[in-house]
């Protein structure tokens, strides 16, 4: 995926072509249905602009999605399938409209139910998130951080999608509602039977929701396995770093850990050959010449890892990022 980045007027008067930004680069993903995939990163590597390429907010530049195994075409009726929950809910929320319009415009114009039953199904809805019905006459200005999430949810699942991407879901919460918000999604995945992207930046928060997980870095996945291995065998130095930079809260310890150095390179002008080397530690010639491949390591073909040195090195060891003293409880 592609962007024309505005020129300057030193460009425009030299005549020089238009800079272009690849926010993401041959990126290929699989989410098994039923599945939920975490997609971690920092902020700018491309996540969220694969987000919108999945449910048709941005036409792709090259490439395509599939959704049960055929070309995603960008009708209306193919798109409801899959949806999406914003960051932030209330710029995602019209402020003008009340909970109950904002959920019976989406019935109404898509179908879903008879205009009789629009009412019922606008309850059934906002129950099913665990909102009481006295919701349905607020605006979006009158509810909690956590309630506008909700709603939020409850109007992805009016168009009773099979694909639900979450993008960041929880980062612009309270940490006291986050939790509620996880288990919340952890439970409609199950009684609906979901297939759940969800995309974060808090490694932590991805261990207890997904089932697999995969490490973008400069619109690149550089990492993907089964959330427990990846974990607890990280192949990627960006990985471990990112691992690394998980708080620990254990008494009369500190951390001591470093994250990862530096800031990422721009993605308008990449490095050359493997796009982490000006900021890995490991970096060797080879990593600033040739470009590597995300492969799979012997006897371990379900855990993908583009490094040079990725199956060559033992796994640097990551304890939980959370710890406790013997005796203490959790």
């Amino acid at each position: 995926m592609e962007f024309k980045v505005r020129d300057s007027v030193g460009r425009r008067l030299r005549r020089l072509p238009p800079e272009i930004l690849r926010a993401v680069d041959g990126v290929d993903l699989t989410i098994g249905r039923g599945e939920a995939l975490g997609l971690v990163g920092e902020s700018g590597c491309g996540k969220s602009t694969i987000a919108r390429c999945i449910v048709g907010l941005y036409k792709p530049t090259a490439g395509e999605v599939r959704f049960n195994g055929a070309v995603l075409q960008r009708e209306r009726s193919e798109r409801r399938h899959m949806q999406i929950v914003f960051q932030d809910p209330y710029s995602s929320l019209n402020p003008r409209m009340t909970v109950r319009q904002v959920l019976a415009e989406l019935l109404r114009v898509h179908e879903m139910v008879p205009a009789g039953q629009i009412d019922a199904r606008c309850r059934e809805l906002i129950d099913l998130v665990g909102l009481g019905s006295q919701c349905l006459h607020a605006h979006p200005r009158q509810l909690s951080g956590g309630q506008r999430q909700r709603v939020s949810i409850a109007r992805a699942l009016a168009l009773e999608p099979e694909l639900l991407v979450a993008d960041e879901p929880v980062s612009a919460l309270d940490v006291s509602v986050q939790a509620n918000v996880l288990n919340l999604l952890e439970r409609l995945r199950e009684q609906l039977g979901l297939t759940l992207l969800f995309i974060a930046h808090n490694l932590a928060v991805v261990r207890h929701v997904c089932d697999r997980v995969a490490v973008m870095y400069l619109g690149r996945i550089v990492e993907e396995a089964s959330t427990e291995e990846l974990f607890s065998s990280p192949r990627h130095p960006y990985t471990q770093g990112l691992l690394k930079a998980i708080p620990r809260l254990v008494p009369g310890r500190a951390s001591g850990a470093v994250a990862v150095a530096g800031d990422p390179p721009s993605p308008i002008h990449p490095p050359s050959g493997c796009r982490f080397h000006p900021r890995c530690p490991l970096a060797q010639p080879v990593c600033h010449e040739q470009d590597p491949a995300l492969v799979a390591g012997p006897g371990a073909s379900a855990h993908l890892a583009a490094c040079h040195f990725a199956w060559t090195a033992a796994p640097a060891a990551h304890r939980p990022e959370v710890e406790l003293e013997a005796g203490g409880a959790a």
